[in-house]
């Protein structure tokens, strides 16, 4: 357990009527880049401002290497914090809102000008010294604001949805410069997101929060391509979650029936034949066919065009139900009324809602 440096054991929180956390537990390794993600009113801000110890939990502990935060002032424990609104003093100028946590403690004036100018060097920032916070850009002014977190050496640098204020571009150039800084220093960053892209790009293990409570936590690998819930699976990425009953079950495919259509999904240990299943396919392991093809759903293109540099193609099937194909850049025309036929690569149909391996079925 040497290795873990965070560690979240029962939070429960509650305002009013509402239970904010419901009993979160999870251990956060050293020099782990992990982002919560979720809706607005998961949990996942309150979850943060009790590990920085601006909130107190009703239950349950926050431990720091291995030592109990119950209790301890937010400025006497080993974290930062970097907000969305950047909190610069507006009457200070980039040294002195860098150096201000260094002069509270009373550190040598050599020692503060040595520190501040490489965390500014580190943050590509340096000579930018005097310069007042009005005079700097949204980004030059978040770059102020994670030198500031980042001067005392934190364990764990908290950032609370730190990128929202900046425009796209700037966005993404502030994402890949974050992830170079949390290798740099190797300190453990808890990101805060209702982003599902910036999740995905930065972080070694993402955690999706919903009502309080933890949904799933894994890699993005696992999160995108391998969600266990309906939920999970339409908040990251673009989903199309298809129904269907299963016809034959064996350890690597399973054949399922959707309507008048029998096609192979990934496997389950918990399949039975006769079972309701629920599964995902990616808008972008969506197959669309100009002809009939067995194991496909027949369906009317209802939409045709592009978002952003994706060709978007929604379809209508004979249910109703509506999916999405993506395809990157120019791909085949395709004319709206057109009947189309989609398919997937059976692995790339995964089945969510499952119970745990040795739970009772539930489907």
């Amino acid at each position: 357990m040497d290795d873990i440096i965070l560690e979240l054991d029962g939070l429960q929180k509650t305002f009013g009527a509402v239970e904010a956390l419901k009993g979160i537990s999870l251990s956060i390794r050293r020099g782990e880049f992990i982002t919560f993600l979720g809706p607005s009113g998961c949990g996942k801000t309150t979850m943060l401002r009790c590990i920085a110890g601006l909130e107190e939990p009703e239950s349950g502990r926050v431990l720091i290497s291995g030592e109990d935060m119950t209790g301890w002032e937010p400025n006497k424990r080993p974290v930062n914090t970097v907000f969305q609104n950047y909190a610069l003093f507006p009457h200070r100028n980039v040294f002195d809102n860098v150096a201000y946590s260094l002069k509270l403690r009373k550190v040598e004036k050599e020692e503060i000008r040595r520190r501040v100018a490489g965390m500014l060097e580190l943050v590509q920032l340096p000579g930018f010294e005097k310069r007042m916070p009005n005079q700097l850009s949204g980004g030059q002014r978040q770059r102020v604001a994670i030198a500031r977190a980042l001067i005392n050496n934190p364990a764990v640098l908290l950032l609370d949805e730190p990128l929202g204020a900046l425009d796209l571009q700037l966005r993404r150039q502030m994402q890949a410069e974050l992830k170079r800084l949390q290798k740099q220093l190797g300190i453990t960053f808890l990101y805060i997101t209702h982003d599902q892209e910036e999740a995905v790009n930065m972080s070694d293990r993402i955690v999706v929060m919903r009502e309080g409570a933890i949904e799933q936590a894994g890699t993005p690998s696992e999160i995108y391509d391998r969600p266990k819930t309906s939920f999970v699976a339409g908040f990251v990425g673009t989903a199309n979650l298809i129904d269907g009953v299963i016809e034959k079950a064996s350890a690597g495919t399973a054949l399922v029936r959707i309507g008048q259509t029998k096609a192979e999904i990934a496997g389950s240990p918990l399949f039975a034949e006769g079972d309701k299943v629920r599964f995902l396919v990616r808008s972008e392991n969506l197959l669309l066919f100009t002809e009939p093809r067995a194991g496909c759903l027949p369906a009317l293109v209802a939409e045709y065009g592009y978002a952003g540099g994706m060709l978007r193609i929604v379809l209508e099937t004979g249910n109703g139900a509506r999916l999405i194909a993506s395809r990157q850049g120019v791909g085949a025309e395709f004319a709206v009324g057109q009947t189309v036929w989609a398919g997937w690569p059976p692995k790339s149909a995964v089945p969510v809602d499952l119970p745990e391996i040795g739970e009772e079925k539930a489907l």
